[in-house]
């Protein structure tokens, strides 16, 4: 896919990829066998029918090839741009064993994209009203996946968003020009306009509780995600220039503190930036820095390469775009000059044995200490789901790390009519995956909203 040459688009935040045109989208649909078992299907967490919206694609037939999508995924736009389709469809898809696979996700961020163009959204038919209400906690991936299926199931949903806009980790965590802000929004418009109720600023453990709620609606969907940030816990982590990944791509997305001053959200902006962690958050960050003016940004991982958990394509960019990596490295120790961060003492690892995770554990290398200058420093290792409605909501089960208990098979929680699905549940992980979880809990939503029965 053509886009935006590296050294151009390190000084701006508009989307990198441009998207194929009708010819090349044609082309590549074109590459499809129309498998007579298609295994892409079943590598969806969403179970769309892939081999069914390519073919219409193939013929000019755009759009039959949204109809066929938006029966089982509402965001496309959103899914085309950001699923690891790599580790899921593509993965099975067929010519993968002699050649690159059809480009799935190229051809599912098309036809979205294409049906934008045109100014006119379908809206699917919708079962007849149940008069049941359900409230959705978050609206994020899960929460909108859920609130689309159960609207189409003919029920009422009001969904309670905290922060000022909606789309979660979509808004606030991936970065402009992986993800444009106004596709986020066009995607949540057309669940609204599917007759969602839709309200912001409204936190759920302090707003109201999740029990007050079941007072107003025959069942809770809690889909928050997992925002609570992770440190170290090494010396110097307090000193000022040190972020959490969340809130510096909070500050620079959902506050648009690139734009200061026109958004009065003001952000440190580093010259010898260094980002912790392989991730595709880590990414993010390290790619944000360098649009935030830079001059030096570094990947710090203790791993090597091949076990980065981040997208291919993640780390493609990143490299394009002159990212530092400095791999099987751990910081131990920052230290500061009058209260702001000025160096990070780290240490070289080795990789022994896998772990329970699968890959090599680092292992230190005794007297491999050094240090590297640094202004900025982003801690991008994970986080755990906000404590907040666990805490306000009797009868809720958590693990030990704070996430919800729910059944896998359903998103039934511990506690009557509640339901909880996505990061929320299972920890940090991908937007179609916490989709996929929605998908589950709207099914169990509606089943237990017709017979009654937990």
């Amino acid at each position: 896919m053509r886009e935006q040459p590296p050294k151009q688009r390190i000084h701006n935040f508009d989307e990198v990829p441009y998207g194929y045109s009708e010819e090349e989208a044609i082309a590549e649909a074109r590459r499809c066998l129309t498998c007579k078992k298609p295994a892409c299907i079943g590598g969806c967490p969403v179970e769309i029918d892939i081999p069914g919206f390519i073919q219409p694609i193939a013929e000019g037939d755009f759009v039959g090839a949204i109809r066929v999508m938006k029966k089982k995924n509402v965001l496309p736009a959103i899914c085309g741009r950001v699923c690891p389709q790599e580790d899921q469809c593509e993965k099975v898809c067929v010519l993968s064993k002699k050649m690159e696979p059809v480009a799935i996700g190229r051809l599912e961020r098309f036809i979205a994209d294409w049906e934008a163009k045109q100014g006119i959204m379908e809206i699917p038919e919708k079962m007849p009203r149940t008069g049941k209400k359900v409230a959705t906690v978050g609206a994020g991936p899960a929460g909108l996946t859920v609130a689309g299926d159960l609207l189409k199931l003919g029920h009422e949903v009001t969904i309670f968003e905290a922060l000022h806009k909606p789309g979660g980790v979509l808004i606030y965590g991936i970065p402009e020009f992986r993800l444009p802000k106004a596709i986020v929004m066009r995607e949540v418009d057309f669940i609204t306009q599917m007759g969602a109720k839709l309200i912001t600023s409204f936190v759920v453990g302090m707003t109201k509780t999740v029990d007050e709620l079941l007072q107003e609606f025959d069942a809770v969907f809690i889909g928050t995600g997992a925002g609570l940030p992770w440190f170290m816990g090494i010396p110097g982590e307090n000193l000022n220039g040190i972020y959490s990944a969340n809130e510096y791509l909070t500050r620079s997305n959902l506050m648009k503190a690139y734009l200061f001053p026109q958004y009065d959200t003001p952000i440190v902006r580093g010259q010898n930036v260094a980002v912790i962690g392989g991730g595709n958050v880590a990414m993010d960050s390290a790619r944000t820095a360098l649009r935030l003016g830079a001059k030096k940004s570094m990947i710090i991982y203790r791993r090597s390469k091949t076990e980065m958990p981040a997208r291919i394509e993640e780390i493609h960019h990143a490299e394009q775009e002159e990212v530092i990596f400095e791999f099987l490295t751990l910081p131990t120790k920052y230290i500061g000059e009058n209260g702001w961060v000025k160096e990070m003492e780290c240490l070289k690892m080795e990789l022994g044995e896998p772990d329970s995770s699968g890959r090599r554990r680092p292992v230190p290398v005794k007297g491999s200490e050094f240090k590297i200058p640094v202004d900025t420093v982003v801690v991008a290792i994970g986080q755990s789901p906000n404590p907040l409605i666990p805490k306000t909501t009797p009868g809720l089960q958590v693990a030990k790390h704070g996430n919800i208990i729910a059944d896998e098979k359903t998103g039934r929680t511990t506690k009557t009519g509640v339901f909880a699905g996505g990061d929320i549940v299972t920890g940090a992980a991908t937007v179609i995956l916490a989709m996929g979880a929605g998908r589950v809990a709207a099914n169990s939503v509606d089943e237990y909203l017709k017979t009654g029965i937990w």
